[in-house]
């Protein structure tokens, strides 16, 4: 196999694994509701800073994932209409348009509300009235990344399906797992991993 079509194989790879960040900050954020401490301003802004910081990166991931999709249609088939004829092709390539706007959603609406309310904060604490106003915003934040994360794990199922598919029953098994596993990381702290 030519070397090329690897090292766009491997990118492709690599930005889908990459882009499990709406895992990470669901863990994030249970982690920090389990502690049941009251909110102090500094591990609230620390939080923040990793998470807002996160869509940038996704944003590159997601990049990535473009371009050498494109690649891998361009070099190795009938060309940009495998993405129309090809069904496995077609929904990825919706995913992935449906997970920048949802991240772009969530950076530019969500991200930026909650980062405005925080500058009003000039003390330790955050102020109650604040809380109030946060704690919507990062729960809506919160569903969005869940909803992120069962995308990716839609994708790579299809992925692994693009030279070989699946029995269909066999998709749908997977992707209600997937489902499972996205609520499971929205309810809990998965200690123990897939356990």
């Amino acid at each position: 196999m030519n070397t090329w079509l690897q090292i766009l194989k491997l990118a492709h790879i690599l930005g889908f694994v990459f882009m499990s960040t709406p895992l990470f900050n669901l863990l994030l954020v249970n982690e920090r509701a389990a502690l049941k401490a009251p909110q102090a301003y500094l591990p609230l802004r620390y939080m923040e800073n990793i998470i807002g910081r996160n869509a940038k990166r996704c944003y590159v991931f997601q990049l990535t994932v473009l371009i050498s999709g494109l690649g891998l249609v361009l070099y190795t088939g009938p060309g940009l209409k495998l993405i129309f004829t090809e069904w496995v092709i077609g929904l990825k390539t919706l995913i992935l348009f449906l997970m920048t706007g949802l991240l772009s959603y969530v950076h530019f609406g969500i991200q930026l509300k909650i980062e405005n309310l925080l500058a009003e904060v000039n003390s330790d604490s955050v102020p109650e009235e604040i809380l109030t106003k946060l704690k919507p915003l990062q729960g809506r934040r919160k569903k969005l990344a869940s909803f992120c994360l069962f995308l990716v794990l839609v994708a790579i199922i299809l992925g692994v399906q693009v030279y070989s598919h699946f029995p269909i029953s066999i998709t749908f098994i997977l992707i209600a797992l997937s489902a499972l596993f996205t609520w499971r990381a929205f309810k809990s702290l998965m200690s123990y991993g897939w356990i």
